[in-house]
């Protein structure tokens, strides 16, 4: 079993450099702030997470609001499926169309 990482707990031995532009790195702090965090806070949480799911804690990609709702989309689908399979496989099932005609349904 691997062991657990923890930003918040581990020896804080090692450093990390990053250039970036001073109003946007004045901007950002203030977004932070407002959360109760430094920069350095956000950049060990945004660290913690890629340790805890072992990617990026987000998805990145062109447009990411398309990408997320063809996945939920795509996770939607498949559990309608998974939904409808379990269904059927009951000797009991009857299609939507059987028990419309059950109940005298016309469409």
């Amino acid at each position: 079993m691997e062991k657990i990482m923890s930003v918040a707990t581990a020896p804080k031995t090692g450093t990390f450099q990053m250039r970036i532009n001073p109003e946007i790195k004045e901007r950002v702090e203030a977004i932070y702030a407002r959360c109760g965090m430094t920069l350095t806070d956000a950049v060990n949480a945004f660290i913690q997470q890629s340790l805890n799911v072992e990617g990026m804690p987000f998805l990145v990609t062109q447009n990411s609001q398309e990408a997320l709702r063809e996945q939920a989309v795509s996770i939607l689908m498949k559990e309608l499926k998974n939904g409808e399979n379990s269904v059927k496989s009951d000797k009991d099932w009857i299609s939507e169309e059987e028990m419309l005609a059950e109940f005298g349904v016309n469409l």
